[in-house]
């Protein structure tokens, strides 16, 4: 079975990846795949979700919009455990699987991954090593951040020791200078040059994978991504809904990627249901049907459902992956997983996977909220209607 690492790069758009030189994304993305991938959730829809960094790092870790996971901020106040991140879905139908990770905030851990919290099933972590942005006395804070560039050499160097010693499983990495570079100095030398140093950090990690497989006869998936875009008028900026702020990327060495990787535009969402795919971990039916994205690895039936009010009538959408098959259709009334409980679901019909479109009759069902699962074959997708 393969390993995993997956990197979040802080704060680099789409289109400065693709204008700086970046010689070890490259050689990874020859191996698997680049792609242009997005944050943000629906534009002036339900799942919105502010382009800011905690939220996206929430986003990928629980496969789940900030509707969902209820980290609107970096303050991170109130998480939505219900919806389980990468690294507790991985203790509880994997247990034998180590897991790691190496970063500057504290709070990734403590608070996103909620490790020891009783709301996170008490999750724990084989190995640590983070909070270096509250140690002033080895990282004294200066003026122009440098000292964030000093962490992330530090995390970097253990994140590339314990994976050539230790191996394990599962590692998350974050890295967080080129964000701060990006905040002072917008689109500037100053950014670019941290960019590239963060490729050449990205140079150590690879090759401690590259020595696991060698030595270890092991198989290794690296993905590499970032939590957010940045404004387009400065490059200092971010947080909003605008193209370039919700402009993101996906670097893998992945193999079997599908056609949705390279012309869906996937978003930060797909990564979690993609690694649960690696590790061959099937969640209760209520979990999986919570999971927002879907996987850019291996076969998969549909994507991007979306569900429109017209009437006592339901005007719903996807995207066919396959041509053949059929799916179904199921609603419920109610959002009691997100408080921790249990939706009644409902089968409304059967449809061809290749029609992508359904009329749903809702008029003998009324309601002001309809959570809707379509399922195919080999994936499933949600959508939400909501009476205003």
């Amino acid at each position: 079975m393969p390993k995993v690492l997956f990197v979040i790069v802080d704060g680099i758009s789409a289109d400065v990846i693709e204008k700086i030189p970046t010689p070890y994304l490259d050689a990874i993305s020859q191996v698997g795949g680049y792609t242009r991938a997005y944050v943000g959730g629906e534009v002036n829809g339900y799942s919105q979700t502010p382009t800011i960094s905690a939220v996206g790092y929430n986003s990928l870790l629980t496969g789940t919009w900030a509707n969902k996971h209820n980290v609107w901020g970096n303050g991170i106040k109130d998480p939505n455990y219900n919806y389980w991140t990468i690294f507790r879905m991985a203790k509880e139908y994997r247990p034998e699987l180590k897991t790691a990770v190496f970063s500057s905030w504290e709070d990734n851990r403590t608070k996103l991954i909620g490790e020891g919290l009783i709301q996170t099933g008490s999750v724990k972590l084989d190995y640590h090593f983070d909070g270096f942005e509250n140690d002033t006395i080895n990282f004294p804070h200066d003026e122009g951040r440098l000292f964030i560039n000093k962490i992330d050499e530090h995390v970097v160097q253990e994140a590339s020791r314990y994976i050539t010693e230790k191996g394990p499983d599962l590692s998350w990495v974050y890295l967080e200078y080129t964000d701060d570079m990006g905040h002072k100095y917008g689109d500037s030398d100053q950014f670019y040059s941290a960019v590239k140093i963060m490729d050449n950090q990205i140079e150590r990690l690879w090759k401690a994978i590259q020595f696991r497989e060698q030595y270890h006869n092991e198989i290794w998936q690296i993905f590499i991504t970032t939590d957010h875009g940045r404004n387009k008028e400065t490059g200092k900026g971010h947080g909003g809904q605008s193209e370039r702020e919700r402009l993101t990327w996906i670097v893998t060495n992945a193999k079997e990627l599908n056609p949705y990787f390279y012309k869906k535009n996937p978003g930060i969402i797909d990564i979690m249901p993609t690694i649960m795919r690696t590790f061959d971990i099937y969640p209760k039916k209520e979990q999986l049907w919570e999971v927002d994205g879907v996987p850019i690895t291996g076969p998969i039936s549909i994507a991007n459902a979306k569900g429109k009010l017209n009437g006592d009538k339901i005007e719903l959408t996807w995207e066919a992956m396959q041509n053949k098959g059929k799916l179904k259709i199921w609603v419920s009334f109610s959002n009691n997983y997100a408080e921790g409980g249990k939706d009644e679901y409902l089968l409304l019909t059967k449809v061809k996977t290749k029609s992508e479109k359904a009329t749903l009759d809702i008029s003998t069902i009324p309601s002001n909220f309809y959570k809707i699962v379509l399922e195919g074959k080999n994936n499933s997708i949600n959508t939400w209607v909501i009476k205003e």
